[in-house]
Parts: C-alpha cells; structure tokens; sequence
C-alpha cells in the first residue's frame, strides 16, 4: 500500500481547446496530433525539471519543484506548439490551455490530489486556447523573474473552492484572445495589478536598442575625435548589433528561433570577414557547417 504524505508543490494542468470537435472531424489524425504535441510538451516539462504527473483524454498534469521553471515551461510549450500549428490549417490546429497554480497537495504513489490541483484545473479552463492563467501564489513568485507582462482577471470563483482566487494571465505574443471565465464567474471590470508588472519583451527590446544606440554613437563620436587612422569602434558596434539581434531571436514567434539565430550567426561571421579582409573568404567553411544544422532543425520541424 502506497504511504500517503503531503507536499508543496507548483501544478501545470494542461488541455486541449475544442478536443471533441477534432476528435469529430479526424478521430485518427486527432489522436496521432494529440500525441506528438504531448511528447513535445513532456520534452519541454521535463527540461524544466518538471515530472508529468498523469494524462488522460486530452489532458495533462505535472508537478514542478520551482515557480518560475512551471511559468517558463509553460511559456515554452506554448511557443513552440504555436510554431507547430503554424504550419496547419486554422480549423485543424490543436490549441492548449494551462493553468499553474502553487498549492498544498496529497501525494499518494505518483499522483497528487487536493485543492492546489483543483484549482490548477479551474485556472486551466478559465485560459484562451494558446494561453496561460496563473494563481496569485504563482504570481507573487515570478512576477520579477519571468520577462513576460500579466494581465489580472480579478478573483475567480471556482467550483468546489471555498474562496474566489486572484488570477493572472500570462502576457505571450502569439495569444491574443482574452481569457475565458467559467460560467460561475459574473462579468466584472478587469482590474490592474498594484505591483508594476515585469515589461513586455517587445519593450525590453526596444529600451536595450536605445541603450545600444546611444553608447554607439558616443564610441563612434570617441573614435573619430581621436582619430589616428583606425575605425576600431566599428567592432563594439558589431557587437551590439549582434547582441540586439539575439535578443529579438528570443522574444519573435514568426521564424523558428534556433533558425533564425544561426543565421544572425552566419552573418555575423560575413561582417567579420569583410572587415578583416585578406582576400580569402573563410567564412564560407563555417558557413557551410550552420547551413547542415540549419537545414537538420527544418526537417525535424513539422
């Protein structure tokens, strides 16, 4: 007989936006599709160091030891799941809905039971298909730690719940439908968080090339003030661009993000190699190298 103890623990309920509709249309192929995006989904939990809990009909549960790995595992599974539905039609996309909540929990053998999952579930139903909602416990936790914005949906009540929790949904660019409510929950004003939430990446974006911007002009404005022959600040500047570019890697959804990052590499090594010109272009060999691992990633991609 299994011991029974308790724990906390961060919860990620997962499920699948429309299921019985797909299931409808393409029971085999909806079922293949559930499949693949589930072992996507496990991948990313996993590297997290989450521990997927259970699965059953569409759905998911996991357990996370850290706040802020469930709230960037979760961002990460919506990220790339929205890259594999890309390439599908509208009608036919399989769109997942998280909740996250931190809770005390039952664990028994593997499984874990007890409000922190129920909410977890409620919060999971409440999201947009290609959403996030979170509890405020998870809030309070990753608000400063996670670069993404929250919207605060106000208390939600819940079935079953003694009291109505505070919510949260998670800010991501490729979501832009707003939350669903359950049926309990009346219609109110949304309100804004007191706390100043953490910028959008976009912003962030924006403030670092600002930043970048001006530092390069006051090298270049250095550099010629000082002149000796030499435009040494071209480097520094190469490198900003280079660091400015990454950064918009990593918060874009449009192109494959390990993609699109080796080809900022490829043209890095082209700058470098015109600027250092001998008359041998050796960067065609490095090249060649990130095309192979570019050309690996598109054809493991759906």
């Amino acid at each position: 007989m299994s011991e029974t103890q308790r724990k906390l623990t961060t919860i990620f309920a997962a499920d699948v936006q429309d299921y019985t509709r797909l299931m409808g249309e393409d029971e085999e192929g909806t079922l293949a599709m559930l499949k693949h995006y589930r072992d996507a989904m496990s991948r990313l939990i996993t590297s997290h160091a989450g521990r997927v809990v259970n699965t059953w009909g569409d759905g998911l549960l996991a357990d996370f030891p850290s706040v802020v790995e469930a709230v960037r595992a979760a961002i990460d599974v919506q990220n790339e799941l929205a890259g594999k539905n890309a390439a599908r039609p509208t009608d036919g996309r399989m769109l997942f809905r998280i909740g996250i909540n931190l809770g005390d929990v039952i664990v028994e053998g593997d499984d874990i039971y007890g409000d922190g999952v129920n909410i977890a579930a409620r919060l999971q139903a409440s999201a947009p298909a290609g959403g996030i909602v979170i509890s405020n416990t998870v809030y309070d936790q990753v608000r400063n730690k996670v670069a993404v914005g929250f919207d605060f949906l106000g208390p939600l009540d819940m079935k079953n719940v003694a009291d109505a929790v505070p919510s949260y949904a998670v800010r991501i660019g490729h979501v832009s439908a707003e939350p669903q409510k359950p049926a309990s929950v009346p219609d109110r004003p949304v309100e804004r968080p007191r706390s100043r939430p953490a910028p959008a990446p976009r912003g962030r974006l924006n403030k670092l090339g600002g930043i970048l911007a001006v530092i390069g002009a006051m090298l270049v404005v250095i550099n010629i003030a000082s002149w000796e022959g030499e435009f040494w600040a071209v480097w520094p500047l190469l490198a900003f661009a280079f660091l400015a570019a990454m950064t918009w890697v990593r918060i874009q959804d449009r192109f494959d993000q390990r993609i699109a990052a080796l080809a900022i590499v490829g043209v890095g090594l082209i700058a470098i190699n015109m600027l250092t010109w001998q008359g041998t272009f050796w960067a065609i060999w490095p090249l060649l190298g990130l095309s192979v691992a570019a050309g690996i990633r598109w054809a493991m991609r759906d």
